[in-house]
């Protein structure tokens, strides 16, 4: 395959620091839904069929739990399937809250991602083009050539994932010249979505969706306030599964990309910190378990970075109503759990900020729930000091009384782990 040829051997890199203890990216067994997918498949125990066109991309979304109305389009060329992307013939992606499926019009297969509960970004490919000798898809994992870009700075320095806007040329070039940005719930509307299509209304706020750069100039377009609810006149939908790349699912993915890696990231440095602890007990004979304050410290950064993003306080604030143009808001909404008053942090508010209940629902993500204790420790109890009002620092000035009461409230009912103070400091 073309996209095997692009592959760098990473394997052999002498800097990939976390191929090894505790960690072990590369040889570690992955647990998350789609590797556990690709063994029913090699058993039989699920069978995937070819539907039309776009082959086995329904019945890999159905048997993942992948809404089709997360569908979101981008036509740059930043993929291994480089040559299959172009504007009129962009890229579609489909996500939920722990998978990402990839699909290119006529590609080699379908490109899958998910966010494994130890391991962070694990990548996967399902071949369109060969399969076993027994007739089975060929599911696999596909690790050294998808981490060429879903392992640096970009990721937070892990395995990881990304959202990025990239002025693009009529031909689905990357203009570099115009420089490019990753994208988060922080980034102000007018520097995303650079290389995406964007469909729905965004009561005159201005961004680079939908928009072409002139490939014989340096800079790239200039962001402007015009809403595209049909993709229509630009290219043929008859191939996608849906019309709509939705304003809405665009927010959704470009938060959760980042919370994922944030999490990764937190793993990681855990497990590292842990094992640093365990080697210097070991040399000077300190009881096992024991946690020096210096140990200690290393769990503080990344769950207090963990905490600011998941409250959003950094969040850039809307100027106007966000309307989306599919039933992704809807269903996205429909799918968490709330409290007795009918209460979710999967509710929007898409007016002045993202979510009326400004608190991930990735709190409710395997990866969070597997954290270990030390920094999920400390995650919990930096959330607890903000949301029950303990911490007044101007670092969480943004979050009102109100809202902190909410989310509360919230985590009180839905989340069954919580530490036993939650409860007895009401």
């Amino acid at each position: 395959m073309a996209a095997v040829a692009l592959a760098t051997s990473l394997a052999a890199r002498a800097d990939l620091p976390f191929d090894r203890e505790p960690i072990n990216y590369l040889s570690a067994e992955a647990t998350d839904p789609v590797g556990e997918l690709a063994k029913l498949v090699e058993s039989k125990k699920v069978v995937l069929e070819r539907e039309g066109p776009t082959g086995y991309l329904k019945a890999l979304l159905k048997a993942l739990d992948v809404p089709v109305s997360s569908q979101v389009l981008v036509f740059s060329k930043s993929s291994l399937q480089i040559s299959k992307i172009s504007p009129k013939r962009p890229r579609a992606i489909y996500f939920n809250d722990d998978i990402y499926v990839g699909y290119c019009q006529n590609g080699e297969g379908i490109e899958l991602s998910a966010a494994d509960s130890q391991l962070g970004g694990v990548f996967y490919f399902l071949s369109e083009e060969e399969e076993r000798d027994d007739g089975t898809p060929l599911l696999e994992r596909r690790t050294h050539d998808c981490l060429q870009c879903h392992f640096s700075g970009r990721t937070e320095g892990v395995p990881g994932h990304l959202v990025r806007s990239i002025p693009t040329e009529p031909s689905g070039r990357l203009l570099f010249s115009a420089g490019s940005s990753v994208t988060t719930h922080d980034s102000p509307l007018a520097e995303r979505w650079g290389g995406w299509y964007v469909t729905g209304k965004a009561s005159g706020q201005a961004h680079l969706g939908n928009l072409l750069a002139d490939p014989t100039s340096r800079d790239g377009p200039k962001p402007i306030a015009k809403d595209v609810l049909d993709l229509g006149a630009r290219l043929n939908l008859k191939p996608y599964l849906s019309p709509h790349s939705d304003i809405v699912a665009l927010m959704v993915l470009e938060h959760q990309v980042k919370m994922h890696n944030l999490i990764t990231v937190a793993n990681y440095q855990a497990k590292l910190a842990l094992q640093y602890a365990r080697e210097i007990n070991k040399a000077f004979g300190e009881p096992e378990g024991t946690i020096s304050e210096t140990t200690a410290r290393r769990f503080d950064g990344p769950a207090e970075k963990l905490v600011r993003y998941m409250l959003f306080i950094d969040e850039t604030e809307l100027e106007g109503k966000i309307e989306g143009t599919s039933e992704f808001a809807a269903e996205f909404a429909g799918r968490g759990p709330r409290d007795p008053q009918g209460r979710s942090l999967r509710d929007f508010d898409l007016t002045t900020r993202m979510f009326k209940y400004p608190c991930s629902y990735l709190i409710y993500s395997k990866a969070f729930d597997a954290l270990p204790a030390p920094v999920k420790d400390r995650a919990y109890r930096r959330l607890w000091e903000v949301l029950s009002g303990k911490d007044q620092s101007e670092d969480y000035a943004r979050r009102t009384s109100e809202e902190r009461q909410a989310i509360l409230e919230i985590l009180l009912a839905t989340k069954p782990d919580l530490p036993d103070y939650w409860r007895e400091g009401r």
